[in-house]
Order: structure tokens, then C-alpha cells, then sequence
């Protein structure tokens, strides 16, 4: 791929960011994309998996890919829905304690990804980013 791709250079970055959140993470046995997902569990939940899926911008398959190791480590609960054709996920007592340990650790990278990037151009960077993650591609 040509350096000029735009997949191609989000797909890097994301790489390397990723990879300090992950370091952050490592003593609590958890990754980047786990830490984000108890987040937002624990700031919506309990909450349908499809909802859930369109939130974190993954297809429902590959959101309960993650949501099965969580919930074998007691730190998520999946429960039939209303319905009973759907799942809800709910974060557990000992999900929110282990967000409440990671929490520093993530204090931690955000405080590096900020030192070598500058603050101002990461609050930039993420309001592009949001921007990026609201918008709809389409062929046409």
C-alpha cells in the first residue's frame, strides 16, 4: 500500500497506540480494546449487544469474540434480553474493579501518547478521529 492511503496510515497508527494501551494494561492481564469495552459497558450497561456493537463501530460477531473472555474472568454478564431474542451485557462487581485499577494505568498512556504528541494536537486528533467514526462510508 502506497503511503498515501488513508486505511493504510489510520491502520498504522492505531497499530502503535495500541500497542502502548496494551503495555499500559499488561499487569491486569487486559488489552486495549478489553479496557474500552468495560468502559463503555459500565457507562451504558446493561445494554443489547447490537446497540452495544454500533457503539464501539464492530460487527456483532467480533463484539461477542470479546465479550466471551470477559464474561469467562467474571468481569461481564450476559443475560437474556427483554425479548428473549436479544443479549444484554452488564459489567460485573469485579469488572468495576478492575476498571477502577486500570483506570491509573490508563492515566498513565494517555499522559505518554500526550507527552509525544502535545496536548492540544491530541485533543485535535481525537475530535478528528470522533469525526472520522460518526461518518458513513459509502461506494457510490
Amino acid at each position: 500500500m502506497d503511503p498515501v492511503c488513508n486505511c493504510f496510515s489510520l491502520r498504522q497508527a492505531t497499530r502503535r497506540v495500541t500497542q502502548l494501551y496494551d503495555e499500559a494494561f499488561a499487569p491486569l492481564d487486559l488489552r486495549a480494546t478489553q479496557y474500552s469495552l468495560l468502559r463503555q459497558v459500565e457507562r451504558r450497561g446493561p445494554i443489547a449487544l447490537n446497540p452495544l456493537a454500533e457503539i464501539m463501530v464492530m460487527g456483532r460477531a467480533t463484539l461477542g469474540h470479546n465479550v466471551r473472555p470477559l464474561e469467562q474472568r467474571g468481569l461481564l454478564k450476559l443475560v437474556v434480553g427483554e425479548d428473549r431474542r436479544s443479549r444484554e451485557v452488564s459489567i460485573t462487581p469485579a469488572g468495576r474493579r478492575a476498571l477502577a485499577k486500570a483506570d491509573a494505568l490508563w492515566q498513565q498512556a494517555q499522559e505518554t501518547f500526550e507527552n509525544k504528541i502535545g496536548a492540544k494536537e491530541a485533543a485535535a486528533l481525537r475530535a478528528m478521529l470522533h469525526r472520522v467514526a460518526a461518518t458513513e462510508f459509502t461506494l457510490s
